[in-house]
């Protein structure tokens, strides 16, 4: 074979050789965008995560924290209650100290409450209007203590919780001379003694 010609294919395959290499071999940089934005990827959905997984806990927090907000208040009010109606005053007729039908549902809503209550003591004090004597006024204002009183005992409360006063017409709730302030100040009112730290719900 000619110089010539050998020269011509050694080149040709010199040649061939260097376009083979640049065909199997990739450039070095290549791997490397899609390796960077795989990596961001990954980033931004552990923050996202994390993040929601934030949310989730405060509302969690939240809503527990307006649960127990709530219950304490329902609790607030329920002692309110019970002590309102343990100290709601009763009414009666003139010159009288039988317990009217109103009368009696109040006492039986009290004991409803110290039935629950066993340690809640009361003191009952019986009023009158301003018509008749001092002497008779502190006579029927302890007739009216002591009725209402009776009842309580009588649906089976103790009597050693309870004590009983009168200040016949000495302490009026409501001032004037006629049946509107009168009716008002014919009462027997209830003062709480002791244990209502914490009332029981009946």
């Amino acid at each position: 074979m000619p110089h010539s010609n050998r020269l011509a294919i050694a080149a040709a395959l010199a040649f061939a050789g260097v376009l083979g290499a640049c065909k199997s071999k990739p450039p070095q940089t290549a791997a490397a965008p899609a390796t960077t934005a795989q990596s961001t990827d990954d980033s931004d959905r552990l923050a996202r995560d994390r993040a929601a997984a934030a949310a989730a806990a405060e509302a969690t927090r939240r809503a527990r924290e307006d649960s127990l907000n709530a219950a304490r208040e329902a609790e607030r009010v329920a002692q309110a209650n019970m002590r309102s109606i343990l100290t709601a005053t009763i009414e009666f007729e003139f010159d009288a100290s039988e317990l009217q039908p109103g009368a009696r549902a109040a006492l039986d809503a009290k004991i409803r409450i110290l039935a629950a209550n066993p340690t809640v003591t009361l003191r009952i004090a019986g009023h009158t209007d301003e018509r008749g004597s001092d002497e008779y006024n502190l006579a029927l204002g302890q007739r009216r203590a002591a009725a209402t009183m009776r009842y309580l005992v009588q649906h089976g409360l103790a009597a050693n919780r309870f004590e009983t006063v009168s200040y016949g017409e000495e302490r009026p709730v409501a001032a004037g001379h006629e049946e509107s302030a009168w009716c008002q100040n014919r009462r027997a009112e209830f003062e709480v003694t002791s244990g209502t730290a914490v009332l029981k719900r009946p």
